[in-house]
This record gives C-alpha cells, sequence and structure tokens, in this order.
C-alpha cells in the first residue's frame, strides 16, 4: 500500500535524439517493459508520438491498460499515465533526456504509482524496476 516509487538513471552511448526517438515510439517499448507487448492505439494530437498519443500494454497475466502521453517536448521529456485498467493508480511516469558530455546520453527515469489492492504495488514496483532496467540495457 501507499505510494510506490521507480526511479532509474540510465547512461547511454546513443545520442539524445536517438534515445528519445526511440522511447517515444510506442512499439519499440515491447523491448523495455517485456514481457509485455506494446501496440498503438491512438496517434497524438500533433504528432504520433506526442501528447494525446495512446498506448496498449497486454502482460502475459492480467487484463489489458492503456497509457497516454500527457507531455512530450522532443529530445527533452516524455510524461505518461495509465489511462485505462490495471491494478494501480495514480500513476505518472516521467523521462527526462539530457546529453552527455563526450556523448552520448543520460535518461532519468521516474514511475510513481499507487496499487488498488494491498501489496500490489511492492510487487509491480519490483518487477517493473526489474524489467526497465534490462529493457533499457539492451538498448545501449
Amino acid at each position: 500500500m501507499g505510494q510506490q516509487k521507480i526511479a532509474i538513471n540510465h547512461e547511454s552511448k546513443l545520442p539524445v535524439e536517438q534515445l528519445y526517438a526511440t522511447l517515444a515510439e510506442h512499439e519499440n517499448l515491447s523491448t523495455v517493459f517485456a514481457p509485455a507487448k506494446v501496440t498503438r492505439v491512438r496517434d497524438g494530437d500533433s504528432s504520433r508520438n506526442g501528447v494525446g498519443s495512446v498506448r496498449r500494454l497486454k502482460m502475459p497475466v492480467g487484463a489489458p491498460f492503456e497509457e497516454t502521453v500527457t507531455a512530450a517536448v522532443e529530445n527533452q521529456l516524455i510524461e505518461y499515465r495509465i489511462s485505462k485498467g490495471s491494478p494501480l493508480k495514480n500513476h505518472q511516469g516521467v523521462m527526462r533526456f539530457s546529453p552527455r558530455p563526450g556523448g552520448g546520453s543520460r535518461l532519468d527515469y521516474t514511475i510513481v504509482f499507487e496499487g488498488k489492492l494491498p501489496l500490489i504495488g511492492p510487487i509491480v514496483r519490483s518487477a517493473l524496476d526489474s524489467a526497465i532496467r534490462k529493457g533499457l540495457a539492451k538498448l545501449g
């Protein structure tokens, strides 16, 4: 119970533009959120992956849920929230991108949420933290 927080600071050899483009593209998130399967539901209000775009995540167990992008600044920021389904509430994900001196990029990725049922939050936090770290490592 209570608020759960995941804070990941990932350093990548990829330039900011490439890392942002990869993580902004909904279908690419299947790698980051494995074993979830991620599919696009709707394009954004003014760009394919921008504000208002929606993706559906389907885990091996449980009902699918949807996330909606709530803020996007190219090569700097992506914010999203769960907008449909899920055993979580008060969810917000924030990805902040910055260049690293000498090349590459840094991703500061924070997710906060609460479980709708006792014990769900800590279980999801642990599994999600591990999966995201492994997925980001695959991207470089």
